[in-house]
């Protein structure tokens, strides 16, 4: 009976880690803008990978940038668009998202 009573305390403490890790659901994305120093030097596409902090009330505190390629091209617009998301209030979390910039002027 032991046995039985551990299997659910630690499959009912599974499930509360599980949730305590969701996803944060974005309700307000902003798409940054192609800078115009990357159109000059003749990029025309890359990406980003940034972790942010999301509050309780769902605004976006801090943007940390994780990978760049090509590294500090598109990195204040990524940042600038970031802080402007929203997502559904909760518990303050950190989140990782990749955006993928393409130039197809």
């Amino acid at each position: 009976m032991s046995f039985l009573r551990s299997a659910t305390v630690f499959a009912a403490t599974l499930m509360l880690a599980l949730a305590a890790h969701a996803v944060p659901k974005v309700v307000k994305k902003v798409p940054p803008e192609f800078p115009n120093e990357a159109v000059k030097k003749g990029i025309s596409a890359g990406s980003v990978k940034a972790k942010l902090t999301i509050e309780a009330d769902g605004k976006v505190s801090a943007v940390e940038i994780v990978e760049a390629e090509p590294k500090r091209v598109f990195d204040r617009a990524v940042i600038a668009a970031l802080m402007e998301w929203k997502f559904e209030p909760g518990e303050k979390a950190t989140h990782e998202v990749k955006l993928v910039f393409k130039n197809e002027d």
